[in-house]
C-alpha cells in the first residue's frame, strides 16, 4: 500500500499524525532532561512515553468529540474545543503529575495529596497542549476537505475531457457515413450497382472496425494506416485510377502511438478539396517519420492548395468542416500544448497537412 497520506485511511492518516506527534513531544522532554537529569534519563523517558500513551487515548476520545460537532456552528464548535481539551487536560494532568516523580522515588497519593498539587501546571502545559492539539486537528481536518475537494474536481475535469474526446471521436463516424452514403446513393442512381455494392462491403469493414476500437484508444501507426486503407478503398470506388496512393512511412515511426481515426479526415480533405476538384485526379502522399522524440506526420495532395487568405489564417478550417475543426480539438485535448498542426501549400502544387506530436510506444 501507497504511504501516501491522500490515499489512506482517515482512520491510518489519524493514527500516523497521533504516533508521529507525541513522539515529537516524548523527544523534545527527553532532549531538556538530558541537561536537567542526566541521571534519570531512561526511566524519565520511559515514564513520558507511558503518559504520552495516556495522552493518545485521551486525545483519541477528543477527536471523536470534535467529530460530533464537526457539522455544526462556529460558536458550539469553538466551546466544545475549550471544554473538551479542558477536560481532557484535567484527566491527564494528576496521571502526569504522579508518574513524573516517579524516578526519584515519589508518587503523588491522591488520598493525601493536595488538589493543588494534584493539578499543578493544569493551565501551563496540559492545556495548552490539548489546545494545541485540537488546532492541529482542525488544521489537517481542513487541510484534507482541501485535498478531497481539490482531487474530485481533478476527477471532474478528466470526466469532463473523457466526454469531450468521445464526443469528438463519435462525431467523425456520422461526418464520414454522411459522405459515404451520399456517394452509394449517387452509385445507385446512376445504376452502378456493382460500384455500390462493393462500396457497401469496405463501408461495413471500416465501420465494424470502428466499433471493435475504443474511442480513446492510441493505436500505433502503422495500425491507423490500415483503418486508412480501408477508407481509401471505399473512396477508389468512388474514383478508380483518378486517386492514387503515395506511402512512406519509416519502421521506427510506425511504432509510434497516434489517436485512432486521426488521419482519415486529414485525406478525407484531401481528396475533397484537392483530387475531386481535377478531372485528372491526383495524388495523396502519407509521410511520417521520427524526429528526436516528435512524431512527424504529413499528407499531401497535388490539389489546388490554400488560397493566400487562408494560408494566412492558422486556425482556419476548410468551409468550417468537421473534420479539420475536430483533429484541432482532439489534439488539443490529448496533448494540450505539445503538438502542432500546420497548413502550408507545397512549393509545385498541392497542399500539405503537417502534424507533430510526441512520440511514445506501447
Amino acid at each position: 500500500m501507497t504511504s501516501n497520506p491522500i490515499t489512506l485511511s482517515k482512520r491510518s492518516q489519524f493514527w500516523i499524525f497521533q504516533t508521529l506527534g507525541w513522539s515529537v513531544w516524548v523527544a523534545l522532554l527527553s532532549f531538556r532532561d538530558l541537561f536537567v537529569y542526566p541521571e534519570f534519563l531512561i526511566p524519565r523517558i520511559f515514564c513520558w512515553v507511558l503518559i504520552a500513551l495516556i495522552g493518545m487515548v485521551l486525545t483519541r476520545g477528543l477527536r471523536a468529540l470534535h467529530r460530533l460537532v464537526w457539522e455544526r456552528g462556529f460558536v458550539v464548535r469553538f466551546l466544545v474545543t475549550w471544554f473538551g481539551a479542558l477536560m481532557a487536560a484535567a484527566l491527564w494532568q494528576p496521571f502526569r503529575n504522579s508518574i513524573a516523580l516517579l524516578p526519584f522515588g515519589e508518587f503523588l497519593d491522591p488520598r493525601t495529596v493536595s488538589v493543588l498539587e494534584l493539578f499543578d501546571d493544569l493551565f501551563l502545559s496540559s492545556f495548552p497542549l490539548m489546545l494545541s492539539w485540537s488546532a492541529l486537528y482542525f488544521i489537517i481536518k481542513y487541510y484534507q476537505l482541501l485535498q478531497a475537494e481539490k482531487e474530485k474536481s481533478l476527477r471532474s475535469e478528466a470526466l469532463a475531457s473523457e466526454a469531450q474526446l468521445l464526443m469528438l471521436r463519435y462525431q467523425l463516424n456520422p461526418h464520414f457515413l454522411f459522405n459515404t452514403l451520399n456517394a452509394i446513393s449517387t452509385l445507385v442512381l446512376s445504376k452502378a450497382t456493382e460500384p455500390a455494392n462493393e462500396m457497401l462491403t469496405k463501408l461495413s469493414q471500416f465501420l465494424r472496425y470502428s466499433l471493435d476500437h475504443s474511442p480513446l484508444d492510441r493505436v500505433s501507426l502503422a495500425q491507423e494506416l490500415k483503418t486508412c486503407q480501408l477508407y481509401l478503398d471505399i473512396e477508389r470506388v468512388r474514383f478508380g485510377d483518378r486517386l492514387k496512393i503515395d506511402i512512406k512511412v519509416t519502421d521506427e515511426a510506425g511504432h509510434g502511438l497516434v489517436p485512432s481515426m486521426l488521419l482519415q479526415p486529414v485525406i478525407e480533405n484531401s481528396i475533397k478539396h484537392g483530387i475531386s476538384k481535377q478531372e485528372q485526379g491526383g495524388t495523396i502522399s502519407i509521410h511520417a517519420a521520427k524526429a528526436g522524440e516528435v512524431l512527424e506526420i504529413r499528407v499531401i495532395d497535388d490539389g489546388p492548395g490554400l488560397s493566400a487568405e487562408q494560408e494566412g489564417d492558422t486556425q482556419f478550417s476548410f468551409s468550417n468542416g468537421v473534420g479539420v475543426s475536430n483533429i484541432r480539438s482532439r489534439l488539443a485535448e490529448m496533448y494540450s500544448a505539445h503538438h502542432d498542426l500546420t497548413f502550408t501549400n507545397e512549393p509545385r502544387r498541392g497542399l500539405a497537412v503537417e502534424i507533430r506530436i510526441p512520440y511514445v510506444t506501447e
